[in-house]
Formats: C-alpha cells, sequence, structure tokens
C-alpha cells in the first residue's frame, strides 16, 4: 500500500510563505495531478514528498509511515524530472539500470527489469545507443522506464512532458497512462498544461497561492469550479463571468436578462458560464462580436456583453463576422454563480 497524506504542511522561504497548511489524502495506485500556474507551489509541494525540501510545519505519510524526517532513498520513491537528467556517459541499458546498480541488484534481476520496462516505454531497440543518438521523446522514455525499473511505491513527476513538441507531448501522454496505470504504483504529477492534468488524472488538485482550490476528479473541477479561480484557469477557452443583479425571490437579472440563481442576500453575484455552453438564439445576452476564429470543427466568438468579454464555441456553419450583434443563451444546468467577495461557489 503507498497512499500518501500530508498533514498541514506549510512551507516559508524567508518572509515569503510558498504553503499554506496542505491537507491531501492520495490513495493507493491514484495518479494524482497538481495543477497550477508557475508559482502557485506544486514543485515545492512535490519537493516535500520526494524529500528535496523540509517542511516547515507538517507532516508526510507514504504506506502508514511518516517520511518527512527521512533522506530520499528511503521514502521508497522514484522521480521524473523536466529535463530528463539521462546520463550521456551511458548507455540506455546502464541510464535505466542506474538505480539498480546502486541498490546492488544482482546482475540477472537488473538485465530482468531493465528489459522489462524498456519493453513497456518501447526503448528495446535503444539499449545500447547514447543520449546523444536520442531524439527527445526518446529520452524522455529512458528517464520513465528508469524510475520504473525501481519499483517504486511512488513516482513523482514534474512536468516531465514539457520540453516536448505537441504531437510528441499526446503521444507519450496516451502511453504514459497506460504505463502507470499497468505498473500499479502511486503517481503524483506536477504540470501547468490543463489538458494534461484532464487526461491524465485520476484526481486534480488545483493549485493557487501556496493552496489547494479543489481536489476532484477531473469532470467534476471542470463543471463544478469551487471558485472563480479554477473556472478562469481550468477550460480553453476559460468560463466567462459578469455581474448579476438580485431581484429578489432567486432571480437575477444579467445584462438584461433574467436568470434563476441561488436565493441569497448579496446584491450580486458573479454570473459564469462555458463558452460551448452557449448557443445562438433569438433571444438570449445581446453580444456585439469583436472577434471571429474559425478553429475547423467550431468557431471560437469574441463578443461583448455589456462590456464584460464574453467566448462563445458555436458551430462551424455559423456565419458570423466582427461587427454583428449576437443574442446567445446558456444552458441553463451549466450555469455557476460565484461570491464576488469570497470568490467561492454559491450552491
Amino acid at each position: 500500500m503507498a497512499e500518501i497524506q500530508i498533514r498541514n504542511v506549510a512551507k516559508t522561504f524567508g518572509t515569503y510563505q510558498a504553503l499554506h497548511s496542505i491537507d491531501l489524502t492520495i490513495a493507493d495506485q491514484e495518479f494524482m495531478v497538481l495543477l497550477g500556474a508557475s508559482g502557485c507551489g506544486k514543485t515545492t509541494l512535490l519537493r516535500i514528498i520526494a524529500g528535496l525540501e523540509t517542511p516547515s510545519v507538517g507532516e508526510v505519510w507514504i504506506g502508514g509511515r511518516r517520511v518527512d524526517h527521512l533522506p530520499p532513498r528511503e521514502r521508497g520513491i522514484a522521480m521524473v524530472f523536466q529535463n530528463y537528467a539521462v546520463f550521456p556517459h551511458l548507455t540506455v541499458f546502464e541510464n535505466v539500470a542506474f538505480g539498480l546498480r546502486m541498490a546492488k541488484l544482482d546482475d540477472r534481476l537488473v538485465r530482468e527489469r531493465v528489459e522489462r520496462t524498456a519493453g513497456l516505454m518501447h526503448i528495446e531497440a535503444l539499449l545500447q545507443r547514447y543520449s546523444g543518438q536520442l531524439s527527445g521523446g526518446q529520452r524522455q522514455r529512458v528517464a520513465v522506464a528508469r524510475a520504473l525499473a525501481m519499483e517504486p511505491d511512488v513516482i513523482l513527476m514534474d512536468e516531465p512532458l514539457s520540453n516536448l513538441d505537441a504531437l510528441l507531448r499526446l503521444e507519450m501522454r496516451a502511453e504514459l497512462k497506460g504505463v502507470l496505470e499497468a505498473s500499479n504504483t502511486t503517481t503524483i504529477y506536477v504540470t501547468h498544461d490543463q489538458v494534461e492534468a484532464m487526461s491524465l488524472a485520476d484526481r486534480i488538485s488545483v493549485m493557487h497561492q501556496g493552496r489547494i482550490v479543489q481536489a476532484a476528479e477531473p469532470v467534476e473541477v471542470y463543471r463544478n469550479p469551487a471558485a472563480h479561480f479554477v473556472g478562469s484557469f481550468i477550460g480553453n477557452p476559460p468560463m466567462n463571468f459578469i455581474t448579476a443583479r438580485n431581484q429578489g425571490d432567486g432571480k437575477w437579472q444579467v445584462a438584461g436578462q433574467q436568470f434563476t440563481g441561488p436565493s441569497v442576500a448579496s446584491e450580486t453575484l458573479e454570473f459564469a458560464i462555458r463558452p460551448e455552453d452557449l448557443s445562438l438564439a433569438e433571444t438570449g445576452l445581446q453580444a456585439n462580436v469583436r472577434v471571429v476564429e474559425p478553429l475547423g470543427a467550431h468557431i471560437l466568438v469574441t463578443c461583448d456583453v455589456e462590456g464584460s468579454l464574453f467566448r462563445a464555441v458555436i458551430d462551424s456553419n455559423s456565419r458570423v463576422k466582427a461587427g454583428d450583434v449576437l443574442h446567445i443563451a446558456p444552458e441553463p444546468d451549466r450555469i455557476r454563480w460565484f461570491d464576488p467577495e469570497t470568490t467561492l461557489a454559491v450552491a
């Protein structure tokens, strides 16, 4: 069992607080993605789990054992870095075998594990090459194979695909997910790429300013963001937000249209809707078209709705051009509401 528990972990660097009281449990064999913009604390948290940083306060438990006082080699983890960290003077075989050699395993077991993990990562034909003879994608496969060969309880990955081109990243994502599911390890994966997070994760922990804002399954994070930040960060394009004014009895006025929403005392809330949950209609929010972007399967229309920027994803057959005035209607069950003061979702 390799359940990970992060209990009240905080980290300060001088006067700067990088992490604020992080509490998170990652189940055995779960694929958890830490997602957020640069500087949100996700890599700091990963380094604390790995033992490369010491928490200012709090505890880290792996498999029912407290490990925050242990060196990295005693935590039962393996790590894959952004820059591959492939040794140029060693062959692929010896790169994959490096940790096994350090652990003083016998040659037969080393060869078995190297060949098995090389097969998983489709690099079995490259075992006698050196890193200078490999592409970026092949080097990343070597780095992942080296981690898997150790048969760790936990694999930590720090933006391992960020140096690859878009097509290769797509291919590696699919392979990586299948390999890690087959290896039965607990995985923590750090990224700022929401597409990677949505496609790979069992759960996503969205981080902002050193805090976990929401930890949930990808579809839940996408459909029911717990805070304004989550809605604005997840999704491409992100959620639309516009001020709604309380009309009483759960009725809210948005850009001259009335919608049913939460029955709360607040004078205003944020009305939020995803661009793909809008459609052209005879009546609805009046939108002045500013930019039209044909994107193949659909058209992304950027509009002005009562002074607020609004985006809508519409059918590629629609005849729309800059300067048009449209009426766009949101799907009622897709509307979300946020408190403008706390920025949190309102039920």
